[in-house]
């Protein structure tokens, strides 16, 4: 870890759906270097038949990673950030203690409440409001499922907070819902930035345990002084980041001019563009695309869709019995024989499936197809699938924006994966730029520093990371007419088994 003089050190905490990590960075003019001080898991409970997060043990792993961080630069760091994932929120009392654990977005209870909804504010009004992409676990239909259920929760309720305001609430004991994080919840009007309150009011609720909407960028306050006092590190402030996982990694995509795109890839793909002003038409509902909160006043316009999830799942299911690495699959995928089967990464019955491998082999069987049997043959199909996933967004994407994308940039931890990179790029007839894997906690870190006054801009943030980081170029290679058949292919068999605009 560097520490030269005029270096300022950030801490970033960012969550994903497997793991937490903190992660210092050390910014220095316009270089950084990051480091990872504390790597632990985030594992869901299985509660009375419900899946949900452990904030308690997170947050004992936060406290824990402070004080590395405090013995790593052996001083305080300038400030403190936290980053996670979409939708899913805590609910607390009037006395503020927290009012259970919050829901896991894979729980069961949100099944059918999304269709429930649409009778009280039909599918193309809730759109037209909130340029918001249809899943069956945003925010607003997890809590119509709580409605639908006259869940206690509710009535003992007198504030909501998404999961990155909660730990800043935890952190500093001020209660906010920074507005990246608050567009995932198809609450918010991308338009303005304001909540919209008759959305809870069609299902009988007020708007009332919602939190005023801050920037990123906010500094919140310092660390309350039981945190303090448990770590060591006082008068450190906490910044709202990019509260939103996605917003944080495209904050940091090293781009600069053209008509790019961005694949911010992990557990999940969000797929899409960087827009001044929400787009919100006939095409994007039909294409189901959203509009959500980006840094300096953008629009994310992207399409969520199963990222490495699958693979992780099979992962999961193969290491139980003899331990497999992802190095190790990637590598026998390289060597199996392409477009052996293909299939949808957003079909319902991969969302949250108590045997993967066994809800692929089902899936081929439902389309007539001969599961493969080889732990490398259905790798290289699920990571073929990915890249003609997307594709497919891509070509949405032109056909709704008016132009042509001219580049890729993929971002996060799957940037790593070489063979993905090249299929991606293959499949989409463009060139692929990989990097930074850790765009997250970069983003996170480099908000922080535009809240302090190190950064000048969201487009100095990018030329930060452009300065600081190794990127890779994977330019097309392999033959087009083999990826258009297989793109054809691709659209017979999701044609069979998924609506329009899925």
């Amino acid at each position: 870890m560097p520490h030269a003089q005029d270096a300022a050190q950030f801490l970033a905490f960012d969550f994903g759906a497997e793991s937490g990590r903190a992660v210092l960075g050390a910014l220095a003019g316009r270089r950084l270097v990051i480091h990872e001080v504390r790597r632990f898991a985030n594992t869901p409970l299985d509660l009375a038949g419900h899946i949900h997060w452990n904030v308690y043990a997170l947050f004992d792993e936060m406290k824990a990673a402070m004080r590395d961080a405090a013995a790593a630069i052996g001083a305080r760091p300038a400030s403190i950030g936290v980053d996670t994932w979409g939708v899913d929120f805590g609910l607390l009392a009037k006395d503020g203690s927290l009012l259970g654990l919050p829901f896991c977005y894979r729980d069961g209870r949100n099944a059918g409440a999304m269709e429930e909804y649409f009778r009280l504010v039909p599918r193309p009004a809730l759109y037209e409001a909130t340029g918001i992409q249809f899943m069956p676990f945003n925010t607003l239909f997890q809590i119509y499922a709580m409605v639908r259920e006259r869940s206690p929760l509710l009535d003992a309720a007198a504030d909501l907070l998404f999961m990155p305001d909660l730990f800043n609430y935890l952190l500093t004991g001020r209660k906010t819902a920074e507005a990246t994080i608050a567009s995932t919840s198809q609450c918010l009007d991308p338009r303005t930035r304001t909540w919209i309150p008759g959305l809870f009011q069609a299902m009988g609720l007020s708007k009332r345990i919602l939190q005023d909407i801050v920037e990123p960028g906010t500094v919140l306050g310092e660390l309350a002084e039981e945190v303090a006092g448990a770590t060591g590190l006082r008068h450190v402030p906490v910044v709202a980041t990019a509260g939103h996982d996605t917003a944080a990694a495209v904050a940091a995509v090293p781009a600069e001019g053209g008509r790019w795109a961005y694949i911010s890839s992990g557990t999940w793909s969000l797929v899409g563009v960087e827009e001044k002003a929400p787009v919100i038409s006939e095409r994007s509902l039909e294409a189901n695309f959203t509009n959500e909160g980006g840094v300096g006043g953008t629009i994310r316009f992207l399409k969520n869709v199963a990222g490495l999830w699958l693979v992780q799942g099979c992962r999961r299911a193969w290491s139980a019995d003899d331990p497999v690495t992802y190095d190790e699959l990637t590598r026998a995928a390289a060597e199996a024989a392409p477009f052996a089967v293909l299939v949808d990464p957003d079909d319902a019955s991969f969302l949250n499936p108590p045997d993967m491998p066994g809800a692929i082999a089902a899936y081929c069987r439902r389309t007539k197809q001969v599961p493969p049997a080889a732990k490398g043959a259905i790798v290289r199909s699920l990571l073929e699938s990915l890249a003609l996933k997307y594709r497919s967004v891509i070509e949405q994407l032109g056909r709704i924006l008016g132009h042509p994308i001219d580049r890729i940039h993929v971002i996060g931890g799957g940037s790593r994966n070489s063979l993905l990179c090249q299929l991606t790029a293959d499949a989409t007839g463009l060139p692929v730029v990989a990097g930074p894997a850790e765009a997250t906690a970069i983003g996170n870190i480099l908000v922080q520093a535009l809240a302090v006054g190190r950064v000048a801009s969201p487009a100095e943030i990018r030329a930060v990371v452009r300065e600081s980081f190794e990127l890779q170029t994977y330019d097309p290679a392999g033959p087009p007419d083999a990826w258009d058949r297989a793109a054809a292919r691709f659209r017979d068999i999701r044609g069979g088994l998924t609506a329009p605009g899925g």
